[in-house]
């Protein structure tokens, strides 16, 4: 299988592609900075809505992990903004690029977070809880909306929400 990511480089995805690429299955990685020579990186450029379509189209399956560390610094309004724009904006453009796509993944898999939840306490949660309410949660909801445009187009929509990933 040919499988597209974005958030590569990060904590998740970095042993994500070695696991990938040991099972067998060809790896594209999508990067912001200019593409390393020999097919397995893309450019794309979630900020500026740019993202290279043609690659896309070789591939069954895009993951997208991309997004600003949720736990590198304070949330100051500006860093709420950069947490947002980073997940939301680029979640989307991914969104309407597969659904535009006439040959390209059918399948994405997004990355969200528990935080859909809210604060519950030891509330037992589960798939189907009510979503919560604060900023994380508003956050992850507009999230996982944001995959609406692949949804509509009949791309099969998986979000991973995960906790608190430790290493």
């Amino acid at each position: 299988m040919r499988i597209a990511i974005t958030g590569g480089s990060g904590f998740v995805g970095k042993p994500l592609i070695a696991a990938l690429r040991e099972g067998g299955h060809e790896v594209l990685q999508f990067v912001r900075r200019r593409p390393e020579p020999g097919g397995q990186e893309a450019f794309w450029d979630p900020d500026a809505g740019k993202i290279n379509e043609n690659a896309l189209r070789s591939c069954d399956t895009l993951i997208h992990l991309g997004g600003v560390n949720i736990g590198e610094k304070r949330w100051t309004q500006s860093r709420k903004e950069a947490l947002r724009r980073s997940r939301v904006k680029s979640t989307q453009l991914l969104a309407e690029t597969l659904a535009a796509l006439r040959n390209g993944p059918r399948t994405f898999v997004c990355a969200s977070a528990i935080g859909i939840y809210g604060e519950r306490g030891d509330e037992v949660l589960h798939e189907e809880s009510k979503r919560g309410s604060g900023f994380l949660a508003e956050l992850c909801c507009d999230w996982e909306d944001a995959t609406k445009a692949a949804a509509d187009a009949g791309i099969r929509v998986t979000n991973l929400r995960t906790g608190v990933v430790i290493g």
